[in-house]
């Protein structure tokens, strides 16, 4: 019997420790710290557990994918400004275009809802690059 207990206890434990690894959070599909690249950059957006929906309603569980050139990730509950160092990608894009200017740059990746609210540290992800103009990458 206390066999049986103890595993039992094991199996609960270990499936709460799975969980807690699987925490959601963003990532770059592409794009790593220290990453050389040129001036035009295909960038991929990734997200875990889950789901990117296009800006406008506010579901849980739910976001939209936004970049930050030389910012800082957006605490959570507050708006992600719109102005020419935060994107947005409120259609659900999980690729776009990453134009920089040569030299080293700080790219964030945050995410947030439907009202472009930050899901705040957690749900980011930063990396800093280096961009060079002699560099032809798209992807």
């Amino acid at each position: 019997m206390k066999k049986l207990m103890f595993i039992l206890l094991f199996v609960l434990l270990s499936s709460q420790i799975s969980l807690a690894d699987e925490a959601s959070s963003v990532f770059f599909g592409n794009l790593k710290e220290g990453q050389v690249i040129g001036t035009s950059y295909m960038v991929k957006m990734g997200v875990k557990r889950m789901a990117v929906a296009p800006a406008g309603e506010v579901k849980p569980g739910q976001g939209h994918h936004h970049l930050i050139i030389d910012g800082d990730f957006i605490p959570e509950g507050q708006v992600v400004p719109m102005d020419a160092t935060h994107l947005h990608f409120g259609k659900g894009q999980t690729e776009a275009e990453l134009l920089l200017t040569a030299g080293k740059h700080k790219v964030t990746l945050q995410f947030a809802d439907g009202t472009h609210k930050s899901y705040g540290k957690q749900m980011s992800a930063t990396v800093n690059i280096v961009v060079e103009n002699d560099i032809k990458t798209l992807r």
